[in-house]
């Protein structure tokens, strides 16, 4: 009689459940597109496609003729200030030891003192003012001196170089694509199911995956349902998060999807 019931059971679940097979592709959930913000000419890569990177590893090097005339013209800027406080200093010392030979050789009150002090005053007042001029312009060659570690273009974080599109000597512009890097520990399922199939999944559902090629199998949990079709095919996309565990698995590898779903008994 127990095995009666628990066939009929068995029955009863085989009949209000079926499943669907999905193809999918393994993706990175952590995809960065790496560029460069200056205008310059590629100097030394450090990577090549296939490599894998630590976060902050220079990826590769940039000498920009927009850097150069930048920092020329700051340094200039900043030697001109100078030059012109050591004017106004030398200046003022003048005025000083003029008004201290004259108090020693003072007989009379013809000397003219009310003019030397004002002559004093607005070298002093002239002296402050350069002197404002060098500290901003030491401030911009510390700020050009910043930009210039954005020469050096460097890992955002650990990955894997998928694409390279730059070679040494090549000139890159800000928004230009130089590398693509991807994070192996972030690794998601991208798939597409039919518009018919799409009232059977929902989000955080558990599936089946495999990964034939890497004999590996495990159950993931649909993380993402994309609310848009593609008007070709009529299909959606999904994302399926999953655990890799150990195993080595890569972007682009194929996958299989089982999704099984309850039926409507009426």
């Amino acid at each position: 009689m127990i095995k009666i019931t628990t066939l009929l059971t068995l029955l009863t679940l085989s009949i209000f459940s079926a499943s669907f097979d999905v193809t999918g592709t393994v993706v990175s959930d952590n995809q960065k597109m790496i560029g460069a913000r200056y205008m310059g000419y590629v100097k030394h890569i450090y990577f090549d496609i296939g490599d894998k990177v630590k976060r902050e590893d220079t990826l590769f090097e940039m000498e920009s003729a927009e850097f150069d005339i930048m920092k020329n013209q700051a340094d200039l800027a900043l030697e001109q200030a100078e030059i012109m406080v050591d004017m106004y200093r030398t200046r003022l010392d003048s005025i000083r030891r003029e008004k201290a030979l004259m108090r020693i050789r003072k007989k009379d009150g013809s000397v003219d003192w009310d003019n030397l002090d004002i002559t004093a005053d607005n070298v002093q007042a002239g002296l402050a003012a350069t002197r404002t001029l060098v500290e901003n312009a030491a401030e911009k060659v510390k700020q050009i001196a910043t930009i210039a570690d954005y020469l050096e273009i460097k890992a955002p974080n650990d990955g894997i170089i998928v694409q390279k599109q730059i070679r040494v000597g090549d000139l890159i512009v800000p928004g230009m694509l130089a590398m693509v890097l991807v994070d192996l520990d972030h690794l998601e399922i991208e798939a597409q199911i039919s518009e018919i199939d799409l009232l059977k999944v929902n989000k955080g559902d558990s599936v089946k995956i495999e990964i034939p090629s890497m004999k590996f199998k495990t159950i993931g949990h649909i993380k993402s349902i994309v609310p848009s079709a593609n008007p070709m095919t009529h299909t959606f996309a999904i994302r399926v998060s999953f655990d890799k565990g150990r195993t080595k698995i890569f972007p682009g590898m194929y996958t299989k999807i089982k999704v099984e779903y309850k039926l409507n008994k009426n």
